[in-house]
């Protein structure tokens, strides 16, 4: 058994400091990358894809939203044709970056309230898969399973990963618990790690009602800008560590052919 444990880094920006990167590298097989405009900055993602390089982790972009005051949490109306140029622009220029490296790019993963929206809507997953069809190197699309994004990539002919949150509880539909609703986010991390390895070995979670929610897992999120992130990655690596499941990126799991 094998799963890719990703997180989501390169969020600081100037001189204000988020998240604990290269800390949480140290465990997860994959990382998203923020490209500049929901967070980050050229040097951040210069030193984000050096650090990921060095260590032998999967790079992937986390393109979102163009609003920084926001940090990306906020949905916006734009047309198909900005969304395609707001995805190609940043998965453009994290790629530079990784090229500089010596690296390779390995998936895309929208973030916050654009994943959320290309989640749920058609037109908007579409607008970003197609547009991350269109560039070089057939990139792994990640998101929720059985979601509008899983439906587009396989329309394209791309790569689609399925991604559980450790952190995060679903309601029985299988959405995410809203962030502002109580109960959204799981602080101990025994008890996420105890919840990941059951999902890896039955396939269900339990819903916020009590119920067992199936779910297809390629790969588990931890986000690298929570207080509590290391202790999470941590835990959880152990956790699978000690249940037999084998931490590995999605390049070496998500059929490609």
């Amino acid at each position: 058994m094998h799963i890719d444990l990703n997180c989501d880094v390169g969020e600081s920006f100037g001189r204000y400091r988020l998240g604990h990167d290269e800390a949480v590298m140290e465990f997860a097989t994959s990382i998203s990358v923020a490209c500049g405009f929901h967070a980050g900055d050229a040097g951040t993602m210069r030193r984000t894809v050096a650090a990921a390089v060095a260590r032998g982790v999967a790079i992937g972009a986390h393109p979102g939203y163009p609003d920084l005051q926001g940090f990306g949490r906020r949905e916006m109306k734009l047309s198909a044709e900005e969304i395609g140029d707001v995805v190609i622009y940043q998965v453009g220029a994290l790629n530079a970056f990784v090229g500089a490296a010596g690296g390779r790019l390995q998936h895309v993963k929208l973030h916050g309230a654009l994943y959320n929206t290309a989640a749920r809507s058609e037109p908007v997953a579409e607008a970003a898969v197609a547009a991350v069809a269109r560039l070089p190197g057939r990139l792994i699309i990640v998101g929720p399973p059985g979601s509008q994004l899983a439906a587009a990539a396989a329309r394209h002919g791309l790569p689609f990963a399925a991604e559980v949150f450790a952190d995060r509880t679903y309601a029985p539909d299988g959405q995410l618990t809203p962030r502002d609703t109580a109960g959204a986010f799981i602080a101990d991390a025994e008890q996420a790690a105890r919840r990941m390895v059951q999902l890896l070995r039955e396939g269900t979670v339990e819903a916020t009602d009590g119920s067992r929610l199936a779910l297809r897992a390629d790969t588990i999120c931890l986000h690298g800008d929570a207080p509590n992130a290391l202790a999470f990655a941590r835990g959880l690596a152990q956790a699978l560590e000690g249940a037999g499941v084998k931490r590995q990126a999605l390049g070496a799991t998500i059929n490609q052919a």
